[in-house]
């Protein structure tokens, strides 16, 4: 048996998987709210006790963790959460000596060879690279990034993950509107990332820069999350500055994915993960997206034949966490 955890600064997702023929299946899973918990090591003993059935008809032989930050001597101070992720401690929780730890988006880049064609929605056929790099990118909470390498000598050939902070990595306008953007930004900020506009968090931001005068309902709540709201209006069309907000943040999220894919020359091709982009898939299939992705001077060409596509599955970083626990222990 296995265990897997996909560990984010909104949510935990924590699964048990069976493994048959190299497939794995899973028989018990829990989601949890990560601000509810002091310390990921609780999240865990719940979890335990809640699966306490299925794991007294089987051990665990490793378990696997895709956790939003950077992996430093197997452990990952989380970035939007204060927690300490470390493997000796889970060991010890767990009474597992196997714990594989990974950055969140490593988890999900460790899916991609798992997914089914029907858990992707395809923006941009283009002509794949045999072997070529491939970059991964999901908004949610946070933004993260990492990157797929091509290595032959591993296991009779598979993708390296590469993991990557890039998110967090400045801003880069790329029209008259996003240069008054960063300037609005500037004024909140000591520094404009990526990911305080490529969030959950950068709904709201856009939606004051273009129309501050505009409030709705989530605005006065200081517990709510105003996204949803943003995001169903701008879907439905019922508010202007909403459909614009979402135009707008759908092309930001378009131009830093081409540069993601020109920065690792992508030719492998480029997937978009996350929570967000799977809710607004609609509006990431209109067009703006890949043609901000696309629009990059003369290397237009070039992105071009990049494929692109949005993975459905937002289970995929806990599936590739999974795999990779799973792998350490078939070696």
């Amino acid at each position: 048996m296995i265990l897997a955890g996909d560990v984010g600064g909104t949510k935990c997702n924590l699964a048990l998987f069976t493994e048959k023929d190299g497939k794995l299946k899973t028989v018990f899973k829990q989601r949890f709210a990560s601000k509810e918990f002091a310390q990921f090591e609780l999240i865990v003993k719940e979890f335990s006790r809640q699966a306490a059935p299925y794991m007294a008809t089987d051990y665990v032989e490793a378990a696997g963790f895709g956790v939003a930050g950077p992996v430093i001597d197997n452990h990952v101070r989380a970035t939007n959460l204060p927690w300490l992720v470390d493997a000796k401690i889970l060991e010890r929780v767990l009474d597992v000596e196997k714990i594989v730890l990974m950055n969140d988006l490593g988890a999900t880049g460790h899916s991609i060879e798992h997914l089914s064609p029907d858990e992707f929605s395809v923006l941009n056929r283009g002509k794949p690279e045999p072997g070529g790099t491939m970059a991964l990118l999901a908004a949610g909470t946070g933004l993260g990034q990492s990157i797929l390498v091509w290595d032959g000598e591993r296991d009779g050939g598979r993708y390296r993950i590469v993991p990557s902070e890039g998110g967090h990595s400045d801003f880069a306008p790329h029209t008259e509107q996003q240069i008054e953007l960063l300037r609005f930004m500037r004024r909140r900020y000591p520094q404009v990332s990526w990911e305080l506009i490529l969030s959950g968090r950068g709904f709201r931001t856009l939606h004051e820069f273009l129309a501050p005068e505009v409030k709705h309902a989530t605005f006065e709540d200081p517990d709510a999350d105003p996204a949803p709201e943003i995001t169903r209006n701008g879907l439905a069309g019922t508010c202007p500055i909403c459909v614009e907000t979402l135009d707008l943040w759908v092309s930001i999220y378009g131009a830093e994915a081409g540069n993601l894919a020109l920065k690792v020359l992508a030719l492998g091709g480029v997937y978009v993960a996350g929570g967000i982009a799977v809710k607004i898939i609609e509006k990431i299939k209109d067009g703006k997206f890949f043609a901000a992705f696309r629009d990059k001077w003369k290397f237009e060409s070039v992105l071009e034949n990049i494929p692109v596509s949005v993975v459905l599955n937002e289970s995929a970083p806990l599936l590739g966490a999974a795999y990779e626990a799973l792998a350490s222990v078939r070696k």
